[in-house]
């Protein structure tokens, strides 16, 4: 049976990092979900279909290549917008819940991010993390995120920006933003990367420990 790890959190909370770290730590498959949300948006964009258009959105969200999304490509502004668009829709979320749940039913292991793994789309995981920290200190990343790539942006912009995402996910009616009841916490607004790593690893070893 395939071992899954759900990470969850609000944007730029380091949870992408995080969960690319344990996957190849251990071996598992990796699958950010948000960018299949990004990746139906981009064949809405790329064929000139209306993003409001559900039916084609959901043959998009049927038809896209899992394995071969590009996070680079993917991580376009114009990509994000139109993803939160196409994200609201029930049939869009439906098809793309059951094939994030088939990505987590495959091989040994896996590890899932996003807003909703622990609490919806792998609800049995025998690892649910939870990773946060201020939105101050994740406008910051994001900040020094954008300008180590070469970008240009504004610290006060980018936090407003995660203020209203955290608002929007937290309080949609469809699969909100929130703990599992069983997750563990990892506020991650006081530590490196690397100590959230290793805090991560000792939740998996100990579950991988019990399940063997």
């Amino acid at each position: 049976m395939t071992f899954a790890i759900a990470i969850d959190g609000p944007a730029a909370s380091g949870k992408g990092t995080l969960s690319r770290r344990l996957a190849a730590y251990y071996g598992f498959r990796h699958l950010d979900t948000g960018l299949t949300y990004r990746a139906v948006a981009k064949a809405m964009l790329d064929t000139g279909l209306p993003l409001d258009d559900e039916a084609a959105a959901m043959q998009a969200a049927r038809t896209f290549d899992i394995a071969n999304m590009h996070r680079d490509v993917l991580a376009a502004h114009e990509i994000g917008e139109a993803a939160s668009k196409v994200a609201v829709m029930p049939g869009v979320r439906r098809i793309l819940v059951d094939r994030q749940r088939d990505f987590a039913a495959t091989g040994d292991g896996a590890v899932l991010d996003g807003r909703d793994i622990g609490t919806v789309v792998c609800p049995d995981a025998p690892v649910k993390l939870f990773v946060t920290a201020s939105p101050e200190v994740r406008a910051r990343r994001r900040y020094h995120e954008i300008l180590g790539n070469g970008g240009q942006a504004q610290e006060d912009v980018i936090l407003a920006d995660i203020r209203k995402r955290d608002e929007r996910d937290m309080n949609r009616a469809d699969s909100p933003l929130k703990p599992a009841e069983d997750a563990h916490l990892l506020d991650t607004s006081e530590m490196t990367i690397e100590a959230a790593f290793r805090a991560a690893r000792r939740f998996v070893d100990a579950a991988l420990n019990e399940n063997s």
